[in-house]
Protein backbone atom coordinates (compact mmCIF):
# COMPACT_ATOMS: atom_id res chain seq x y z
CA UNK A 1 0.00 0.00 0.00
CA UNK A 2 2.82 2.39 0.89
CA UNK A 3 4.58 1.61 -2.40
CA UNK A 4 1.36 2.39 -4.28
CA UNK A 5 1.03 5.75 -2.45
CA UNK A 6 4.65 6.60 -3.27
CA UNK A 7 4.00 5.75 -6.92
CA UNK A 8 0.90 8.00 -6.94
CA UNK A 9 2.85 10.85 -5.32
CA UNK A 10 5.66 10.53 -7.88
CA UNK A 11 3.10 10.52 -10.67
CA UNK A 12 1.46 13.68 -9.29
CA UNK A 13 4.83 15.43 -8.96
CA UNK A 14 5.70 14.54 -12.57
CA UNK A 15 2.28 15.74 -13.75
CA UNK A 16 2.61 19.04 -11.86
CA UNK A 17 6.12 19.54 -13.25
CA UNK A 18 4.88 18.80 -16.79
CA UNK A 19 1.99 21.27 -16.47
CA UNK A 20 4.33 23.95 -15.10
CA UNK A 21 6.72 23.53 -18.05
CA UNK A 22 3.83 23.57 -20.54
CA UNK A 23 2.38 26.67 -18.85
CA UNK A 24 5.71 28.50 -19.09
CA UNK A 25 6.03 27.46 -22.74
CA UNK A 26 2.49 28.70 -23.46
CA UNK A 27 3.24 32.07 -21.83
CA UNK A 28 6.44 32.41 -23.90
CA UNK A 29 4.46 31.81 -27.11
CA UNK A 30 1.45 33.97 -26.19
CA UNK A 31 3.41 36.94 -24.83
CA UNK A 32 4.49 38.30 -28.29
CA UNK A 33 0.81 38.42 -29.32
CA UNK A 34 -0.12 40.21 -26.11
CA UNK A 35 2.74 42.68 -26.58
CA UNK A 36 1.79 43.35 -30.21
CA UNK A 37 -1.84 43.94 -29.21
CA UNK A 38 -0.97 46.43 -26.47
CA UNK A 39 1.71 48.04 -28.67
CA UNK A 40 -0.86 48.70 -31.41
CA UNK A 41 -3.04 50.68 -28.98
CA UNK A 42 -0.36 53.03 -27.64
CA UNK A 43 0.99 56.40 -28.71
CA UNK A 44 4.67 57.12 -29.37
CA UNK A 45 4.83 58.98 -26.06
CA UNK A 46 3.67 55.93 -24.14
CA UNK A 47 5.75 53.45 -26.16
CA UNK A 48 8.97 55.34 -25.52
CA UNK A 49 7.92 56.60 -22.09
CA UNK A 50 8.65 53.41 -20.19
CA UNK A 51 5.31 51.58 -20.50
CA UNK A 52 6.62 48.89 -22.84
CA UNK A 53 4.90 45.79 -21.45
CA UNK A 54 1.93 47.14 -19.51
CA UNK A 55 -1.59 47.83 -20.75
CA UNK A 56 -2.15 51.17 -22.53
CA UNK A 57 -3.09 54.08 -20.30
CA UNK A 58 -5.08 55.48 -23.22
CA UNK A 59 -6.55 52.88 -25.56
CA UNK A 60 -5.94 54.38 -29.00
CA UNK A 61 -8.28 52.37 -31.25
CA UNK A 62 -7.82 55.15 -33.77
CA UNK A 63 -4.48 53.54 -34.67
CA UNK A 64 -6.37 50.82 -36.53
CA UNK A 65 -8.48 53.38 -38.40
CA UNK A 66 -5.37 55.34 -39.37
CA UNK A 67 -3.61 52.17 -40.52
CA UNK A 68 -6.56 51.07 -42.66
CA UNK A 69 -7.28 54.47 -44.21
CA UNK A 70 -4.26 56.78 -44.20
CA UNK A 71 -1.79 53.88 -44.29
CA UNK A 72 -3.85 52.04 -46.98
CA UNK A 73 -3.45 48.77 -45.07
CA UNK A 74 -6.95 47.78 -46.18
CA UNK A 75 -5.85 47.95 -49.83
CA UNK A 76 -2.63 46.10 -49.12
CA UNK A 77 -4.56 43.45 -47.19
CA UNK A 78 -6.87 42.88 -50.17
CA UNK A 79 -3.86 42.58 -52.50
CA UNK A 80 -2.27 39.99 -50.20
CA UNK A 81 -5.52 38.02 -50.04
CA UNK A 82 -5.81 37.99 -53.86
CA UNK A 83 -2.18 36.99 -54.44
CA UNK A 84 -2.10 34.39 -51.66
CA UNK A 85 -5.51 32.92 -52.47
CA UNK A 86 -4.78 32.44 -56.17
CA UNK A 87 -1.31 31.09 -55.35
CA UNK A 88 -2.76 28.45 -53.01
CA UNK A 89 -5.47 27.46 -55.52
CA UNK A 90 -3.07 27.07 -58.45
CA UNK A 91 -0.43 25.30 -56.35
CA UNK A 92 -2.92 22.74 -55.04
CA UNK A 93 -4.37 22.04 -58.51
CA UNK A 94 -1.06 21.82 -60.39
CA UNK A 95 0.77 19.90 -57.66
CA UNK A 96 -2.03 17.37 -57.18
CA UNK A 97 -2.25 16.72 -60.93
CA UNK A 98 1.54 16.48 -61.29
CA UNK A 99 1.79 14.10 -58.33
CA UNK A 100 -0.95 11.88 -59.75
CA UNK A 101 0.91 11.68 -63.05
CA UNK A 102 4.25 11.01 -61.33
CA UNK A 103 3.06 8.39 -58.83
CA UNK A 104 0.02 6.64 -60.36
CA UNK A 105 0.65 6.69 -64.11
CA UNK A 106 3.37 4.79 -65.96
CA UNK A 107 5.14 6.78 -68.67
CA UNK A 108 8.66 7.22 -69.96
CA UNK A 109 10.66 9.91 -68.21
CA UNK A 110 8.51 10.25 -65.06
CA UNK A 111 11.50 9.67 -62.76
CA UNK A 112 13.46 12.36 -64.56
CA UNK A 113 10.50 14.72 -64.32
CA UNK A 114 10.18 14.01 -60.61
CA UNK A 115 13.89 14.71 -60.06
CA UNK A 116 13.55 18.03 -61.88
CA UNK A 117 10.65 19.03 -59.62
CA UNK A 118 12.63 18.02 -56.52
CA UNK A 119 15.55 20.21 -57.63
CA UNK A 120 13.33 23.15 -56.72
CA UNK A 121 13.81 22.28 -53.05
CA UNK A 122 17.55 22.92 -53.34
CA UNK A 123 17.29 26.37 -54.95
CA UNK A 124 16.91 29.32 -52.57
CA UNK A 125 13.85 31.30 -53.63
CA UNK A 126 15.72 34.62 -53.76
CA UNK A 127 18.69 33.23 -55.70
CA UNK A 128 16.55 33.31 -58.85
CA UNK A 129 15.30 36.86 -58.38
CA UNK A 130 17.38 38.37 -61.23
CA UNK A 131 16.45 35.87 -64.00
CA UNK A 132 12.80 35.97 -62.92
CA UNK A 133 12.87 39.77 -63.02
CA UNK A 134 14.29 39.72 -66.57
CA UNK A 135 11.67 37.21 -67.74
CA UNK A 136 8.80 39.17 -66.19
CA UNK A 137 10.18 42.37 -67.67
CA UNK A 138 10.31 40.84 -71.17
CA UNK A 139 6.74 39.59 -70.78
CA UNK A 140 5.64 43.02 -69.44
CA UNK A 141 4.23 41.44 -66.29
CA UNK A 142 5.94 43.65 -63.71
CA UNK A 143 3.72 45.64 -61.31
CA UNK A 144 0.83 43.20 -61.52
CA UNK A 145 -0.63 40.36 -59.50
CA UNK A 146 0.84 37.88 -61.99
CA UNK A 147 4.35 39.16 -61.20
CA UNK A 148 4.00 37.62 -57.74
CA UNK A 149 1.62 34.72 -58.36
CA UNK A 150 3.71 33.05 -61.10
CA UNK A 151 7.00 32.80 -59.13
CA UNK A 152 5.18 31.98 -55.89
CA UNK A 153 3.43 29.03 -57.55
CA UNK A 154 6.62 27.91 -59.26
CA UNK A 155 8.60 27.75 -56.04
CA UNK A 156 5.74 26.20 -54.05
CA UNK A 157 5.27 23.27 -56.43
CA UNK A 158 8.29 21.24 -55.26
CA UNK A 159 7.26 21.11 -51.61
CA UNK A 160 3.61 20.54 -52.55
CA UNK A 161 4.51 17.60 -54.82
CA UNK A 162 6.69 16.12 -52.07
CA UNK A 163 3.80 16.30 -49.59
CA UNK A 164 1.25 14.92 -52.03
CA UNK A 165 3.61 12.11 -53.11
CA UNK A 166 4.01 10.83 -49.58
CA UNK A 167 0.26 10.89 -49.01
CA UNK A 168 -0.73 9.50 -52.42
CA UNK A 169 1.65 6.55 -52.11
CA UNK A 170 -0.48 5.34 -49.20
CA UNK A 171 -3.67 5.18 -51.29
CA UNK A 172 -4.24 1.59 -52.51
CA UNK A 173 -3.93 1.16 -56.26
CA UNK A 174 -6.86 -1.24 -56.11
CA UNK A 175 -9.10 1.84 -55.95
CA UNK A 176 -7.79 2.95 -59.35
CA UNK A 177 -8.32 -0.50 -60.80
CA UNK A 178 -11.87 -0.76 -59.43
CA UNK A 179 -12.75 2.69 -60.78
CA UNK A 180 -11.25 1.77 -64.17
CA UNK A 181 -13.37 -1.39 -64.31
CA UNK A 182 -16.45 0.73 -63.56
CA UNK A 183 -15.66 2.90 -66.57
CA UNK A 184 -13.72 5.81 -65.07
CA UNK A 185 -10.97 7.35 -67.15
CA UNK A 186 -7.80 9.03 -65.90
CA UNK A 187 -9.58 12.29 -65.12
CA UNK A 188 -12.52 10.54 -63.48
CA UNK A 189 -10.22 8.55 -61.20
CA UNK A 190 -8.32 11.68 -60.23
CA UNK A 191 -11.29 13.96 -59.53
CA UNK A 192 -13.70 11.35 -58.09
CA UNK A 193 -11.36 9.01 -56.21
CA UNK A 194 -7.94 10.53 -55.53
CA UNK A 195 -8.71 14.20 -54.96
CA UNK A 196 -11.35 13.66 -52.22
CA UNK A 197 -8.86 11.45 -50.34
CA UNK A 198 -6.23 14.21 -50.46
CA UNK A 199 -8.13 16.64 -48.22
CA UNK A 200 -5.71 16.38 -45.24
CA UNK A 201 -2.71 16.78 -47.55
CA UNK A 202 -4.39 19.72 -49.30
CA UNK A 203 -4.70 21.45 -45.91
CA UNK A 204 -0.99 20.95 -45.27
CA UNK A 205 -0.03 22.25 -48.72
CA UNK A 206 -2.36 25.23 -48.26
CA UNK A 207 -0.70 26.15 -44.94
CA UNK A 208 2.85 25.91 -46.31
CA UNK A 209 1.95 27.86 -49.45
CA UNK A 210 0.08 30.48 -47.43
CA UNK A 211 3.06 31.10 -45.13
CA UNK A 212 5.39 31.43 -48.11
CA UNK A 213 3.20 33.83 -50.11
CA UNK A 214 1.71 35.85 -47.23
CA UNK A 215 5.05 36.68 -45.60
CA UNK A 216 7.23 37.06 -48.70
CA UNK A 217 8.92 40.47 -49.06
CA UNK A 218 11.81 40.46 -51.54
CA UNK A 219 9.83 39.53 -54.67
CA UNK A 220 7.11 42.01 -53.71
CA UNK A 221 9.66 44.81 -53.36
CA UNK A 222 11.52 44.08 -56.60
CA UNK A 223 8.67 43.07 -58.94
CA UNK A 224 6.05 45.64 -57.86
CA UNK A 225 6.60 49.31 -58.66
CA UNK A 226 2.97 50.46 -58.49
CA UNK A 227 1.75 51.00 -54.92
CA UNK A 228 -1.75 49.88 -55.96
CA UNK A 229 -0.38 46.31 -56.14
CA UNK A 230 1.68 46.38 -52.95
CA UNK A 231 1.14 43.51 -50.53
CA UNK A 232 1.05 43.83 -46.74
CA UNK A 233 4.75 43.18 -46.25
CA UNK A 234 5.72 46.05 -48.56
CA UNK A 235 2.86 48.27 -47.38
CA UNK A 236 3.83 48.02 -43.72
CA UNK A 237 7.43 48.80 -44.60
CA UNK A 238 6.25 51.97 -46.36
CA UNK A 239 4.49 53.19 -43.19
CA UNK A 240 7.83 54.07 -41.63
CA UNK A 241 8.45 57.78 -42.19
CA UNK A 242 11.66 59.42 -43.30
CA UNK A 243 11.98 61.75 -40.31
CA UNK A 244 9.31 60.63 -37.82
CA UNK A 245 7.29 57.47 -37.45
CA UNK A 246 4.00 56.77 -35.67
CA UNK A 247 4.59 53.29 -34.30
CA UNK A 248 1.05 52.69 -33.04
CA UNK A 249 -0.49 52.39 -36.55
CA UNK A 250 2.42 50.19 -37.61
CA UNK A 251 1.68 47.90 -34.66
CA UNK A 252 -1.99 47.87 -35.70
CA UNK A 253 -0.99 46.92 -39.26
CA UNK A 254 1.24 44.12 -37.95
CA UNK A 255 -1.63 42.80 -35.83
CA UNK A 256 -3.97 42.86 -38.84
CA UNK A 257 -1.34 40.90 -40.77
CA UNK A 258 -0.96 38.30 -38.00
CA UNK A 259 -4.66 37.58 -37.35
CA UNK A 260 -5.34 35.64 -40.61
CA UNK A 261 -2.42 33.29 -39.86
CA UNK A 262 -3.79 32.54 -36.40
CA UNK A 263 -7.32 31.97 -37.72
CA UNK A 264 -6.10 29.74 -40.55
CA UNK A 265 -4.15 27.53 -38.18
CA UNK A 266 -7.03 27.41 -35.68
CA UNK A 267 -9.45 26.13 -38.33
CA UNK A 268 -7.06 23.79 -40.14
CA UNK A 269 -4.82 22.42 -37.36
CA UNK A 270 -6.83 19.18 -37.01
CA UNK A 271 -6.55 18.42 -40.72
CA UNK A 272 -2.82 19.09 -40.59
CA UNK A 273 -2.47 16.60 -37.74
CA UNK A 274 -4.48 14.06 -39.75
CA UNK A 275 -2.20 14.61 -42.70
CA UNK A 276 0.92 14.10 -40.60
CA UNK A 277 -0.47 10.92 -39.03
CA UNK A 278 -1.54 9.57 -42.42
CA UNK A 279 1.98 10.00 -43.73
CA UNK A 280 1.60 13.10 -45.85
CA UNK A 281 5.14 14.18 -44.96
CA UNK A 282 7.74 11.49 -45.32
CA UNK A 283 11.45 11.61 -45.66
Amino acid sequence: MNKFKKYINKFKIKSIFTYVILGIWAIINIFPLYWLFTFSLKSNKEIFGGNIIGLPKEWMWSNFHRALTIGRVGKYFLNSVIVTGITILLTVIFAAMATYALTRLVWKGRKTANNIFMLGLTIPIHAAILPIFLVLSKLKMLSSYQALIVPYVGFALSMAILIFSGFMSGIPRELDEAACIDGCGVYGIFFRIILPLLKPAISTVAIFTYLQAWNELMFAVVFIRDSDYNTLTVGIQSLQGTFSTEWGPIGAALLITTVPTLLLYAFMSKKIQQSLMAGAIKG
